[in-house]
């Protein structure tokens, strides 16, 4: 797996045939039901996201069904070490330090579903375990997310949330200066130009695309809610619906992300979740709304507004060090800037969309919190991880919030957020929050991905200097 080694293979790797069988209790009569409705799937991907949000894993004969359910497959922890381009990080301590060895991957029954835009096949999620003490994998961002879930648990409170995502749709082919560009319009043939936020023409232009996400959203049970046309030529957002099974929310958060690209690309055009595509347009945000509910289904923020407020400091209290998670990338940064509809400083407000944390104008049992900070390209799990944490940390210390802000929080001369890679990495490093929350040995295999990206990233010479420094 080092140095570079792919994790895809055309079948399971031997040695789990030298694995004791998990204990699984998930229901035999799940996989039974979907060989029978899909007599023509051949083949399964068994995927899993890396810590930033790339798809990995498997591709295996769907005949080997069952033995994946009872045994699980072997996938080394390095694959939670590969930096964006694939590359193994030896500093993060999963590589050859620790001899590249394998973990057992446990497949997520209810997340079999066929992928209608390959041909006879299926796809399933599956988490990583350790393969003697069966716990969880401490790098695995789905773990990381479930460690805050039970946390809250023990305090008698479920999250509910609801994630919202902007995507780009743009040419195949770039325009005459070798740059991204937006597609032609399918009806009219016309090349997108303006910023046309809510149109419901340019709906209309792009209308067999977009029912095809629909369709194959309802095909793999991702509750796409609405789309609308977004602030900028060729952006889109999609909404899912709000659920109290957060784990799969983020499952399902990340799986959209793979519908839209694969139905745009059959469509001949590129689904782009960068966080700033265009230097000119506005960028890409994941907008992640949270409730809290009591034992009975109540929402207790809609009815203790004190822990609401408690649970908003918290927020704001760890935007800093979080910002290496919720901008995980250089691109990331190109998204903070000034009048480009993203906040910039730790500020809420009621129903207010210039600030971090908005309260959305809502009834009782609707009261959430919003969180408008993060770009379309984090991972789901660390964002709503984190959040959660978060929300721990301001209910337990009681937690006190500003002023809430009223009006243009961008015009306000407040504090910056760390608005730079090194800036956010260097708050991370420091944060005795993100270790008491995630645990130090997390902390240093993202740490280390991440300071192992930049420094490629700064040694690249770009296309900008040379017109620049020539």
């Amino acid at each position: 797996m080092s140095g570079g080694a792919t994790v895809g293979t055309s079948q399971l790797s031997n040695s789990a045939d030298n694995i004791e069988p998990i204990q699984v209790s998930h229901d035999k009569l799940t996989i039974e039901r979907f060989i029978e409705h899909h007599p023509d799937v051949t083949t399964l991907d068994l995927i899993l996201f890396d810590m930033n949000g790339v798809v990995r894993g498997k591709r295996v004969p769907l005949s080997q069904l069952n033995k994946v359910l009872e045994q699980g497959i072997c996938l080394p922890a390095s694959v939670f070490a590969l930096d964006i381009c694939g590359e193994t990080v030896e500093e993060t301590g999963l590589g050859f330090e620790k001899g590249d060895g394998d973990r057992i991957c446990r497949m997520v029954t209810s997340s079999l579903v066929t992928t209608p835009w390959q041909e006879n096949s299926a796809q399933a999620i599956v988490t990583m375990f350790e393969p003697t003490s069966n716990q969880p994998f401490f790098a695995d961002p789905r773990h990381v997310l479930e460690v805050q879930l039970d946390k809250l648990a023990t305090k008698g409170f479920k999250p509910c949330i609801a994630v919202e995502l902007e995507f780009y749709l743009q040419d195949l082919e770039p325009d005459e200066a070798g740059n991204p560009q937006p597609p032609l319009m399918p009806i009219s043939g016309e090349r997108m130009t303006q910023t046309q936020v809510y149109s419901l023409e340019e709906l209309d232009e792009f209308k067999a695309f977009l029912d095809e996400v629909i369709e194959t959203c309802n095909a793999q049970n991702i509750p796409a809610d609405n789309i609308t046309a977004e602030y900028a030529p060729g952006q889109f957002e999609v909404n899912l619906k709000h659920t109290s099974d957060v784990l799969l929310a983020c499952d399902q958060a990340m799986l959209l992300k793979r519908v839209v690209r694969a139905v745009a690309k059959k469509h001949g055009f590129y689904a782009n979740f960068m966080a700033k595509p265009y230097t000119e347009y506005a960028g890409n945000g994941c907008h992640v709304h949270i409730s809290l509910q009591d034992d009975v289904g109540n929402n207790v923020f809609g009815e203790n507004e004190e822990l609401l407020l408690n649970a908003i400091a918290g927020v704001l209290a760890h935007l800093e060090d979080s910002m290496a998670i919720f901008a995980p990338n250089a691109n990331s940064y190109r998204r903070l800037q000034p009048n480009m509809f993203v906040p910039l400083h730790a500020t809420w407000g009621w129903d207010n969309r210039t600030v971090a944390v908005r309260i959305p104008a809502s009834g009782t049992e609707d009261k959430r919190i919003e969180h408008r900070l993060s770009g379309a390209d984090v991972n789901p799990y660390l964002t709503v991880a984190v959040l959660l944490a978060s929300i721990i940390d301001g209910i337990e210390n009681k937690l006190t919030p500003p002023a809430p802000i009223e009006g243009d929080a961008t015009l306000l001369e407040l504090p910056m957020l760390p608005i730079s890679w090194d800036m956010s990495l260097h708050e991370f490093e420091n944060s005795q929050f993100m270790k008491s929350s995630f645990g130090e040995e997390f902390c240093k295999v993202y740490l280390a991905n991440k300071k192992h990206e930049q420094a490629r990233f700064s040694a690249q010479v770009s296309p900008l200097e040379y017109q620049w420094y020539k």
